[in-house]
């Protein structure tokens, strides 16, 4: 009975098929002559027939390799499909891409950034999970994840740093001008604090200055959620003082909706990275997804323009 034959020694045969010669095939594939001449042997002696008479001049096909020509002429279509999608994809990044975002940072920071790469990768279907869930990037099906604070614990994922976020305080112009700046860290007890809750407990600042680091005095009247966003909106709203990150607050200094508060003191950085399963073999789409992140995030200075020489 025959034994199963191998798919690549059927493509050879196809190529054999096409070109009428060994030779011709053999450049076609990139393979030496005697190899194409060996793997059609095998071929036969596998079927139990001959696929070609041989000749000094050309090859001619018997009436087994005129059957099963047009299957091996398959496979060879079949390949070239998934080489056509593999150079696509190179060129022009499309397919889902399953990106987790921490919901505040996507809302604030991320948001124009994000319809700029829409637009600019029309065949990329983008999935964002904002859920506050950490998710298991490899178990859960997903291309990138991005995190913040904490230290990486999962030797499958490559990390890539992308920023690390200055925290400063800051409340409303209309806030500062009804309850005064306070003086030091403090006099922040006479003050309403918007405060952020982590796992159900409210995130205590410690403020720094120089060699200074200090606890701020927060027992006075506080609002506690477990959303950067809205704590935002209360302090844009006048509600009180909170500690946001300087890139989320960055466009309403400069419309005057917040101001800084305590400016010369500021909590420690939180480190913000891309978690992905390997950069060995990254799909095209998440690549040009991290760079637009980093482009985003760490925005090139402008270059001073250079003198045009004599």
């Amino acid at each position: 009975m025959p034994t199963t034959p191998d798919p690549f020694d059927l493509m050879i045969f196809a190529r054999v098929a096409e070109t009428g010669s060994f030779s011709a095939a053999a450049e076609r594939l990139g393979l030496p002559k005697s190899t194409v001449s060996r793997r059609i042997t095998v071929l036969e002696a596998q079927l139990g027939e001959r696929l070609l008479q041989r000749s000094t001049r050309r090859n001619f096909l018997t009436e087994m390799g005129q059957r099963i020509l047009i299957p091996a002429e398959q496979i060879i279509h079949e390949v070239d499909a998934v080489m056509a999608v593999a150079e696509h994809r190179q060129v022009t990044p499309s397919g889902r891409l399953r990106v987790s975002v921490p919901g505040d940072l996507a809302a604030i920071s991320l948001a124009p950034m994000l319809a700029e790469f829409t637009k600019a990768y029309s065949e990329i279907q983008l999935e964002l999970d904002l859920s506050p869930r950490y998710v298991d990037v490899i178990a859960d099906g997903f291309d990138l994840a991005i995190r913040i604070g904490g230290e990486a614990q999962d030797l499958r994922l490559t990390t890539r740093h992308l920023v690390d976020l200055g925290i400063g305080l800051y409340a409303s112009p209309q806030y500062r001008d009804r309850a005064g700046q306070p003086e030091g860290p403090e006099a922040l007890a006479q003050h309403d604090v918007l405060v952020l809750l982590a796992d159900g407990v409210p995130v205590n600042w410690v403020l720094n200055k120089d060699a200074q680091s200090v606890p701020a005095d927060m027992s006075g009247r506080r609002v506690c959620a477990n959303s950067y966003e809205l704590l935002f909106r209360l302090a844009r709203s006048g509600a009180g003082i909170t500690a946001m990150p300087d890139l989320f607050a960055r466009p309403y200094l400069a419309s005057g909706e917040l101001v800084r508060i305590l400016p010369a003191w500021s909590l420690a950085p939180a480190m913000v990275r891309a978690v992905f399963p390997s950069r060995q073999l990254m799909p095209r789409k998440t690549r040009v997804f991290l760079d637009a992140l980093l482009g985003h995030l760490k925005p090139r200075p402008l270059r001073a323009p250079q003198p045009l020489s004599a």
